[in-house]
């Protein structure tokens, strides 16, 4: 493969540091080789991936309030315990509303013994209205009280099924699967209906990280996960430990006039609670993988006033020139377009010290 044109400018500059660290000397000594590090350019697949600052979010959050108001017996729990659906967390004194339901009780077992009542003086009279012995409209007063007694039982009934419901607010249990916070409100004080929250909860298993991406790369994300499932990975902005894997789970329905973005939204295990709510991530979402891509150490690509190029190692042991197409970078190499094959060396360090045609001293470095 014949090398690209180096500009003018960038030839000058390099032929000039050349000259002054060791390419050849006005007594005809043979120019040093120049030592550097040199890689390889390899064939391999590359992920295509979206890098973004992510937040971590609770799955869900629900901040418990009380449904009846009274004063707070015990507390079940202590602040930061992880708790299961079902679990009690609070008591309101229950005293009130266990006599409201006795009440209730009362007043439905009264009200059926008189429609109880009512149900034997209407047989009664059915028999008599037949005999002609009573008139018409009496027995037709007694069978509109009978039918009014049932419809008193059945609100009765009613009324003792609320009060069954309001002694049972008084035993808060937890709505979900997750993890308690402050304790806002102590034993012993009094609380109203629907009033102040009493703890939030936030379920942590699974999690999610919030995090976005440019608009332009809206239809892409789309796409390959119109095809498939699109991984995510979220790692701790500290570095320590191996990034956490899950799934993209959302796709904001809207792009941000403001930022030009648009909110996307991974679903985590976080089975090892290494996620935690509000905490700030490094997010990777891979798209898809470009199969046989040619890369190189990213260290060997280097920019100039015409662009982008890097040094090849020629097998006679000559620094050569060539301008390059470089496109995305990923773990420490970068994908090259055009102008270099795979199998060719590169320098990946001491650049600025050659110059076209210069030799060259190779150790391996980054990629070798």
């Amino acid at each position: 493969m014949r090398s690209k044109s180096i500009p003018v400018l960038l030839l000058s500059t390099i032929l000039a540091q050349g000259c002054s660290s060791g390419g050849g000397s006005a007594t005809g000594e043979p120019p040093k080789a120049v030592p550097v590090k040199v890689g390889k350019a390899v064939r391999k697949d590359i992920p295509v991936q979206v890098h973004a600052i992510g937040n971590v979010e609770a799955y869900s959050t629900v901040s418990v309030k009380t449904m009846v108001a009274g004063q707070i017996r015990e507390v079940r729990f202590v602040e930061g315990q992880d708790v299961r659906k079902g679990d009690l967390l609070f008591e309101i004194d229950p005293a009130r509303y266990e006599a409201a339901l006795k009440m209730a009780q009362a007043a439905l077992a009264r009200d059926i013994a008189l429609k109880n009542n009512a149900e034997k003086e209407v047989g009664r009279y059915a028999g008599l209205i037949e005999k002609d012995l009573v008139p018409r409209q009496q027995y037709d007063q007694i069978a509109s009280s009978a039918e009014a007694l049932e419809a008193t039982v059945k609100a009765d009934e009613a009324a003792v099924e609320n009060a069954r419901v309001q002694l049972a607010y008084c035993f808060i249990r937890s709505p979900i699967d997750g993890r308690t916070g402050s304790l806002l409100v102590q034993k012993g004080n009094v609380v109203k209906e629907n009033d102040a929250a009493l703890v939030t909860i936030h379920q942590v298993v699974p999690i999610r990280v919030s995090f976005s991406v440019p608009e332009q790369q809206l239809s892409a994300v789309r796409k390959y996960r119109a095809e498939g499932g699109l991984k995510v990975e979220a790692a701790p902005r500290d570095g320590n430990g191996a990034p956490s894997s899950g799934s993209l789970s959302f796709i904001g329905n809207a792009v941000d006039a403001a930022t030009g973005t648009i909110r996307l939204k991974g679903t985590f295990p976080n089975t090892d609670r290494r996620l935690w709510p509000g905490q700030f991530v490094n997010v990777v979402m891979t798209l898809t993988t470009r199969a046989g891509a040619v890369v190189v150490p990213s260290q060997a690509v280097q920019t100039g006033q015409q662009g982008q190029y890097l040094f090849v190692v020629r097998p006679d042991l000559t620094a050569e020139a060539r301008a390059v197409e470089a496109g995305d970078a990923f773990g420490g190499e970068t994908v090259i377009g055009k102008g270099v094959q795979p199998g060719e060396t590169v320098v990946t360090d001491g650049q600025l010290r050659l110059v076209p045609g210069i030799k060259v001293e190779a150790k391996e470095g980054a990629g070798g």
